[in-house]
């Protein structure tokens, strides 16, 4: 079914005794009725007269009725004067002071000649902290919040250079945002649950934010509606109401621009012409006089008359022989699902020529020989939208196409009245970027997200079924070269053991070595998790949630379980079993199986007995680990991604390096994990792979971001932010810190390049460092944090280097622990002491390229045992 009615069909609400239609027909009735009767005398003309104007008055007042929502806050922001716009007006931000909490009143303000006909952005208010509007919300359901930006230089304050992120409820609408320089408006679409908006504005280190107006108005629910088509007729979106929205392209197609001024819920509706690939491929009518809004379909809050009375039709010039598509071309951001809604009204065809036609998104089929009259009872020029979402999208531009369809083969032709484009957000509840909601802002109901599983559950059988296309497509591949898609686990009786525990059993089956298949019945992992078990819960990440299980012959697992609405998360769920089930190794976390029945997405680990690197450095308050212990963790992670980078034919790039990432056994030794987002690296002719970015705000390579272009030197650089997390044992992203510390990296930094990093290190270190430990570590972390990837080190490098931290550390407490650390160092062998840098690079030695995985587990204190003799290297 292309369309859903609203469930108000056939019903009148106040919001239609407000409406513009209303007005007009009280207004026709009552002056006819004036008319008819006549004027035979003076005092009954003027009677009438008077009572005529009334009614003008009174139908004027409903014609502008649109302004009068129910919640309805217009704030200019830094003015100190209220600002008309059209018939409305932006209240002057100090009426709303009790609004807002912010750490500092800055009022800005221009005069630039660029911007003397949008008032609204010639003031500002500046925000050098977290700010928040606390708004109070009459009407829950849906509204519309509109961001007004313009960058001027205001004293200090150079707005081009700001970067900010606003949330919005449960949603971040912008992350690590920098306006444009030209005014810009951006609107979004938020289901507001509560009778209490709030909308936090955080800017990021060394930075401050800034708006130049603020508008929450609420809308009609029936503006989204619930379910949409997805694309290539592969079912039904659902829960479309739930989520938030931002608006991409709204457009008038074959028409003019239509101003706010002229729309029920004040939205700009932008020609078409710009993003028309081909000019010459369509025409432009336009019957504004014929359009008809039908009961249960389009109304006037889904688009104006005047949208629906223009069109772009096919420029087919009655040439049967014509076979093209008219295409338009709009710019997003991949990573995405798109809400495309097309809005038709036939106002082309007549009783002699029937319309059918095709329309695409991309290369998917939206809707396949579309004939508009079955969705509006065979009344031509009637008003109607279809919704259509989109898969998650992989480039930076999307375009829509319509073109004949081959049941009308005598005359071919299409028509498009109007389109909207909205950005859904992801699976972390975020419009801009994979950046979660902080800690302490409202979430989502509970039965929002019982909802939205239920309704995710035909696109998870949809998804599980390519799942397991692709998992057949391997397994005949593999058996083609002789290999049998089944996991075996290795020994968990000798020292080859990368398991903890000392076997398992699935549904008591199995035995120690036995060969077991990589697929476990959900079954299996209900009874490990008590049925998913919420006081089991050990973690939440983007892919889903984390438990810690039992299997039924006393293995401790961990249970990362999906959400069944993110597409992003099957992409992980792919990669983290096609990259695990390949990798053995004992800095690596080990992969047990995977559930991928009744619509989940499941994976099964090793149980790590001491959780994050992360908890143990900070937040959880557990006891501080030694400097060698933390030497020690940092070796082993360094191991795990050394292997990941030359253990396999191609480097495999983990893209999300971190110290949650790290986990630590029970023995507190240190395994990689959460290869969701993991890449294979460049082909050998190749020095990078273009690919969208993705990894975590703090620790994501600079060079990256800017270039897209990802190399192994990208997780260099985000361990190298782990590694002075390490040291200084604190978040890498702290905005409740002075702004010169927020960011870690930078602030590190600016101490290491000083010769200065004992200032800023763990006071439960203070010490207890040996300088030369201490300066080679952070002489590794400063050159892991290098601009460019080519001057980086390789992990190879790294983990040399820390080897080389540890043996200095080691060599001076062998001796006398309570003893100089400086007169120590120098009883070391001369041989050591005048080493240099280059006798460490890892590329110097000669190893078998199939010894990379016992090199890096062996210890490496023999060998700098050797290079301290004069027969040493």
């Amino acid at each position: 079914m292309l369309f859903k009615s609203s469930s108000s069909e056939g019903k009148i609400c106040s919001s239609d005794l407000a409406s513009p239609e209303f007005g007009l027909i009280l207004f026709l009735v009552l002056g006819f009725s004036i008319c008819e009767q006549g004027m035979n005398s003076e005092l009954q003309t003027k009677e009438y007269k008077w009572l005529f104007w009334v009614l003008l008055m009174l139908t004027f007042a409903c014609l502008t009725k649109k302004s009068k929502a129910a919640d309805s806050y217009l704030i200019d922001c830094g003015s100190s004067t209220n600002t008309t716009v059209g018939s409305r007006v932006f209240v002057a931000d100090k009426y709303h002071s009790k609004l807002l909490s912010t750490p500092q009143e800055i009022f800005a303000n221009t005069s630039s000649k660029s911007i003397l006909n949008s008032p609204l952005y010639q003031t500002a208010r500046i925000f050098t902290g977290k700010s928040t509007y606390t708004l109070s919300i009459s009407q829950t359901g849906r509204h519309f919040i509109r961001l007004y930006f313009f960058p001027f230089v205001y004293e200090t304050y150079n707005m081009s250079t700001a970067i900010f992120t606003v949330l919005a409820q449960e949603f971040a609408l912008l992350s690590g945002f920098t306006p444009q320089n030209s005014p810009i408006m951006k609107e979004y679409s938020v289901n507001v649950t509560s009778n209490t908006l709030v909308i936090t504005i955080t800017p990021s280190s060394y930075s401050f934010a800034f708006l130049n107006a603020l508008e929450v108005v609420s809308v009609p629910n029936s503006l989204i509606i619930d379910d949409a088509n997805l694309v290539n007729n592969a079912g039904s979106y659902g829960g479309l109401t739930q989520e938030a929205l931002e608006l991409v392209a709204r457009v008038n197609m074959g028409g003019p621009l239509v101003n706010y001024e002229n729309d029920t819920l004040w939205r700009t509706w932008v020609p078409d012409d710009s993003f028309l690939l081909n000019k010459n491929s369509a025409v432009n009518v336009s019957n504004i006089a014929a359009v008809n809004y039908g009961s249960g379909l389009a109304t006037t809050y889904s688009a104006p008359a005047s949208v629906y009375g223009t069109a772009k039709e096919m420029n087919s010039a009655d040439d049967p022989a014509l076979n093209f598509n008219v295409t338009w071309e709009f710019d997003v951001d991949p990573g995405y699902q798109y809400l495309v809604r097309f809005h038709y009204c036939d106002i082309v065809s007549n009783a002699s020529n029937e319309l059918y036609f095709d329309v695409y998104i991309n290369s998917w089929i939206a809707s396949k020989d579309l004939d508009l009259s079955t969705l509006t009872n065979n009344v031509l020029a009637t008003a109607v939208f279809v919704d259509v979402v989109t898969s998650s999208i992989t480039a930076s531009n999307l375009r829509v196409s319509i073109g004949p369809s081959d049941v009308n083969s005598a005359y071919p032709n299409a028509i498009l009245n109007g389109l909207e484009i909205m950005k859904i957000n992801n699976s972390v509840g975020s419009l801009d970027g994979a950046v979660p909601v902080a800690p302490g802002t409202s979430s989502k109901s509970k039965s929002g997200v019982i909802i939205g599983a239920t309704v995710g559950g035909v696109c998870a059988v949809v998804l599980a079924g390519i799942l397991c296309f692709f998992c057949g497509r391997r397994r005949k591949r593999l058996s083609s070269q002789g290999h049998s898609k089944t996991w075996t686990p290795l020994s968990l009786n000798g020292g080859t053991s990368y398991m903890s525990g000392s076997k398992f059993s699935i549904a008591g089956t199995a035995s120690t070595g036995a060969n077991l298949e990589y697929r476990i019945p959900v079954s299996a992992v209900q009874e490990a998790t008590s049925n998913f078990d919420e006081s089991l819960v050990i973690g939440i990440g983007g892919f889903g949630k984390v438990y810690k299980g039992v299997l039924n012959d006393g293995t401790k697992v961990a249970v990362k379980r999906g959400n069944p609405r993110s597409q992003q998360g099957l992409s992980e769920f792919h990669t983290e079993i096609e990259m695990l089930s390949q990798f053995r190794h004992r800095h690596l976390v080990s992969l047990i199986g995977y559930c991928d029945e009744k619509n989940e997405m499941i994976l099964v680990y090793e149980y790590m007995e001491n959780g994050t690197l992360k908890n143990h450095l900070y937040g959880l308050g557990l006891p501080s680990l030694s400097w060698k212990q933390r030497l020690e963790i940092c070796i082993g992670a360094a191991r795990g991604l050394h292997y990941l980078h030359t253990g396999y034919a191609k480097a495999v790039i983990h893209r999300d390096v971190k110290s949650a990432n790290i986990l630590l056994d029970e023995n507190l030794m240190a395994k990689v994990a959460d290869f969701g987002l993991s890449k294979t690296g460049p082909e050998i002719d190749q020095t990078h792979v273009s690919t969208a970015v993705k990894g975590s705000f703090g620790y994501l390579d600079p060079e990256y971001f800017r270039r897209q272009q990802l190399t192994e030197k990208s997780d260099v650089y985000s361990f190298g932010v782990v590694l002075f997390e390490v040291l200084c044992a604190r978040p890498v992203i702290d905005p409740t810190l002075p702004r010169e510390m927020v960011n870690l990296a930078e602030w590190a930094m600016k101490w290491q390049k000083r010769g200065q990093i004992e200032q800023i290190m763990d006071p439960n270190l203070a010490g207890k460092i040996k300088p030369e430990s201490l300066r080679k570590f952070g002489e590794t972390a400063e050159k892991c944090l290098a601009d460019f990837g080519v001057d980086r080190p390789s992990m190879g490098d790294v983990l040399w280097n820390l080897e080389y931290a540890l043996q200095l550390q080691e060599a001076v407490l062998l001796d006398d622990p309570d003893e100089n650390s400086s007169n120590l160092i120098g009883q070391l062998s001369p041989q050591l002491n005048n080493f240099r840098q280059d006798d460490l690079d890892v590329s110097s030695m000669q190893f078998e390229s199939g010894n990379v995985d016992d090199l890096s587990g062996a210890s490496m204190n023999k060998v700098f045992s050797q290079l301290m003799k004069s027969e040493g290297r």
